[in-house]
């Protein structure tokens, strides 16, 4: 253990002490997204129990929300690359002032957010959407943004801030009870049970709105009541140099997120042009594809963490060491999960949608061969995402935002205009072009940590 009692000393190990420390890290960030993602996937079914027109429009609404928290969020990652420096570097002391600085930041960032999903009917038809879609999906947004403090408090800072002193398994649990509470509050808002409302397509935005909140308002209590941690968030000024400095770090990351979260969105806009049914398919593909992402999302907070602290500390082959550990995880995490679900696709799809109900058969069979899709990408989505975990923690965000849009919107996002619209392969075509954007991402991402941690004999994995 380090002198603090809390994070073990980072060093030079063997592979199995690398493996063993970002499992540990990286297990309860990684139940605790899986436990978030039920969330939406209750929405999800709820909206399908609702009908088709429903399932879109509500996927719609659903992805502009993520895509728009994914990259706020983004700014806050810079505190836990500070936050684990810091640490392996020895300065515990400057740990609160970087912590009141990170939770001013957070609050900042709540405008922008909350303005552009007050907009969201308008920026749909802006888009191009068809303007019953447009309309619908801007109902839905209009109640999901009051999630926005929740979302930056919660997902944002907190997810930032308890990793770096390792208190990811705080995470854990609150989800966990924010989850029950949200898959109970949206089964009752869309149909009316235990003497709620019946609130239709806005019944699941309801329940997101106050499941995010109170897990926010759960973590914050947690992290200041406990007498062992209120030396991290002991009152200090936020500092405007501090503040500056998280902005230079976390705007590249932010933009990284953007360009890919941006892609997810474009095709998802690309998509709502074939029509509901198509849109409505896509839905239950991404679904699928972001249920086994969160293990390599978990695996690159871990990622950023421990190479972090391994810089802090000065031990550059202890980073290599931990960042290719990392990257080898998700990449057989992810393989894993392709393998899973080539064995029963009809299955998964089956979880949302039912081929017998009137409307649905389509949009069954386009999902299905989706999910075809989605395995042949599914290992380059996970190792782009903790190579660039990798990466921040080294501080390295100017250059990964560059080749990952050169990847999403150079290579990817052409390739799906292409293939859906002129080359007619429909909505088949969009998810090859986002397979391409992925793959790019990958191979750049992880050459660029390679040559930041330029081979040495040192450097070579102890067995």
């Amino acid at each position: 253990m380090d002198g603090t009692g809390l994070l073990p000393r980072v060093g030079v190990g063997s592979l199995a002490h690398h493996v063993a420390e970002t499992m540990r890290l990286a297990s309860p960030l990684a139940i605790a997204q899986l436990v978030q993602m039920a969330m939406g996937i209750t929405d999800t079914v709820m909206l399908g129990s609702l009908g088709g027109d429903a399932l879109a429009a509500g996927g719609l609404g659903e992805s502009l929300f993520i895509t728009v928290c994914v990259v706020l969020q983004g700014v806050m990652t810079a505190l836990a690359v500070l936050v684990a420096q810091a640490r392996g570097a020895g300065r515990d002391a400057q740990v609160p002032v970087l912590y009141w600085t990170g939770m001013l930041l957070a609050l900042l960032l709540v405008v922008p957010g909350f303005g552009l999903f007050s907009a969201a009917e308008p920026l749909l038809l802006a888009a191009g959407e068809p303007a019953a879609l447009a309309h619908d999906a801007g109902r839905f947004v209009g109640v999901l943004r009051w999630a926005t403090p929740g979302a930056l408090l919660g997902m944002g800072l907190m997810r930032a801030f308890l990793p770096a002193i390792d208190r990811g398994g705080m995470v854990l649990w609150v989800s966990l009870v924010s989850a029950a509470g949200n898959g109970a509050l949206c089964y009752g808002f869309v149909h009316g049970a235990w003497g709620l409302p019946m609130l239709g397509l806005r019944g699941p935005a309801l329940a997101t709105v106050l499941s995010l909140t109170a897990g926010a308002v759960a973590l914050l209590l947690l992290l200041h009541g406990r007498p062992g941690l209120r030396r991290f968030v002991a009152w200090r000024r936020p500092r405007l140099t501090l503040l500056g400095a998280m902005l230079r770090l976390g705007l590249p990351v932010s933009a990284t997120f953007a360009v890919e979260t941006g892609l997810f969105l474009a095709i998802a806009l690309l998509i709502g042009r074939l029509g509901p049914v198509p849109l409505a398919a896509q839905q239950v593909a991404l679904n699928t594809l972001s249920v086994a992402f969160m293990v390599p999302l978990a695996i690159a907070q871990a990622a950023n963490v421990r190479v972090g602290h391994c810089i802090g500390a000065g031990d550059r082959p202890g980073a290599r060491r931990a960042g290719l550990v990392a990257i080898s995880l998700g990449a057989v995490f992810e393989i894993v999960a392709a393998m899973l679900l080539l064995t029963a696709p009809d299955a998964v799809v089956g979880l949302y949608l039912d081929p017998a109900l009137p409307g649905t058969a389509e949009a069954f069979a386009i999902a299905t061969a989706l999910l075809n899709v989605v395995v042949v990408f599914q290992v380059a989505d996970g190792v782009q995402s903790v190579a660039g975990g990798a990466l921040r923690g080294m501080g390295d965000t100017r250059v990964p935002f560059i080749l990952a849009a050169v990847a999403y919107w150079g290579v990817g996002f052409p390739a799906a205009w292409f293939l859906t619209l002129r080359a007619g392969w429909g909505v088949e075509g969009a998810w090859w072009g986002l397979a391409a954007g992925l793959i790019a991402g990958a191979t750049l991402l992880t050459r660029r940590f390679l040559r930041r941690t330029r081979f040495t004999p040192e450097c070579v994995l102890q067995p």
